[in-house]
């Protein structure tokens, strides 16, 4: 039981300590949070992707104060107010559009990342399907963001996606006009999606930020070798200053300081971006305003959304549908899928090694075909891909079930 001093000075860190605990969560969560020795710059991802959510909030809060939810004067309060009367507002429009688009990059390398170490593995299912949560609710995030500006793209993009909820053939129109508000996108779409992107979405990330990262302090992280260590065992040598014996470093300051490095070389490449090519962030289609009267010649998302929409343009409706269900949900199902006991990266796993770059190099060429006009040779490679890619998830169970480690044994 905690002690409590009456004469504590209100506010002091004896005072706040006896209420909050704050040397408890500063061992739990900080200075006694053992990270294993054994990985590389690639861990640091994770700390990349909150510092990038948190640029975000920050310059949406900014684009917040003069952005106007209304199809008849957002338009401009984006392209015309934020950018050309607000001081430095293509600034934080500039951070806005480049961390949206970025985001999704360091989410693909964290999500690679932890399938090629095998990081869903032995008790770690739930950091899995928390981490794929997020990625669900960053996707429904940056959607619902796309939105706003309401320019062409904005507009058809959000009609076309919103059209996949009629469910094909069962014709759910009721249901695609219920999530808008209306027959068309209107006022009431975009006052709704707005709702979503500004306040709903956000509380749900914060909530999912938390959540992942309970499931990753309970097991502990995962490292690069997928050896199994005994952390308390580690961390006593550590305390007992065989520093160079212990195979853990305390998560803050040594793990973190690496984490920081990271980040200052992270914020060199991003502001590259932000003040010499943020023209990739933004669609130039999507610098006209929204017209339902005229329909752009080839409608495409965002490229972090590019290869499940390939996936569903090479079927026939219903199929479609099902295969682009399929890719939505299958990745959450990968720690089940994959059978194999061995917790090793993929370079000494044989055949998941050829599987993972296979999946790999089909979600690029994908991204790179949901870009082109389904014409041609275009349609044939994408439906080439569209199967590979659930050929692939369909063989995982087999072909991990009897796998032997190279160097190791089964």
């Amino acid at each position: 039981m905690a002690h409590f001093d009456p004469n504590a000075r209100p506010f002091s860190h004896k005072w706040l300590n006896e209420r909050l605990a704050i040397d408890t969560l500063k061992r739990v969560l900080s200075t006694e949070y053992w990270i294993p020795k054994n990985i590389n710059f690639l861990w640091a991802m994770g700390m990349v992707l909150a510092v990038t959510f948190g640029l975000l909030l920050l310059s949406g809060i900014f684009l917040l104060m003069y952005y106007i939810p209304d199809t008849k004067q957002a338009f401009d309060s984006v392209n015309y107010t934020i950018m050309q009367e607000v001081g430095f507002g293509w600034l934080w429009r500039h951070i806005h559009a480049v961390a949206a688009s970025v985001v999704f990059l360091i989410i693909y390398i964290h999500m690679f990342t932890g399938i090629y170490y095998g990081s869903y593995k032995r008790g770690r299912e739930l950091i899995w399907i928390s981490g794929m949560l997020l990625f669900v609710t960053f996707s429904a995030e940056a959607f619902s963001g796309y939105m706003l500006p309401w320019g062409q793209m904005s507009y058809w993009a959000g009609m076309v996606i919103t059209n996949l909820f009629s469910m094909g053939s069962l014709e759910w129109n009721w249901l695609v006009e219920w999530i808008r508000g209306d027959y068309v996108p209107g006022q009431a779409f975009l006052g709704r999606f707005f709702m979503l992107h500004v306040l709903l979405l956000p509380l749900v990330i914060i909530g999912l930020i938390i959540f992942h990262f309970g499931t990753l302090r309970i097991p502990h992280v995962n490292n690069q070798d997928g050896e199994e260590i005994d952390f308390e065992a580690e961390a006593e040598k550590w305390k007992a200053g065989k520093r160079k014996e212990a195979k853990v470093i305390p998560f803050n300051p040594v793990f973190l300081s690496k984490d920081v490095f990271v980040l200052g070389v992270y914020f060199i490449f991003f502001f590259y971006l932000v003040f010499y090519h943020y023209q990739f962030a933004m669609d130039p289609i999507n610098f006209d305003p929204a017209d339902p009267l005229k329909t752009p010649p080839h409608i495409y998302p965002e490229w972090y959304f590019l290869w499940s929409y390939e996936i569903l343009r090479p079927f026939p409706k219903d199929p479609g549908l099902i295969a682009f269900g399929f890719a939505q949900v299958i990745f959450f199902f990968l720690p089940f899928l994959d059978r194999s006991p061995n917790v090793a990266p993929a370079n000494r796993r044989r055949p998941f090694r050829c599987w993972f770059w296979l999946l790999l190099i089909d979600m690029v060429a994908l991204t790179i075909l949901g870009k082109l006009p389904p014409v041609g040779i275009y349609t044939t490679l994408g439906t080439i891909f569209a199967w590979l890619f659930i050929i692939l998830w369909i063989a995982l169970p087999f072909i991990t079930k009897r796998e032997k480690l190279v160097g190791g044994k089964k």
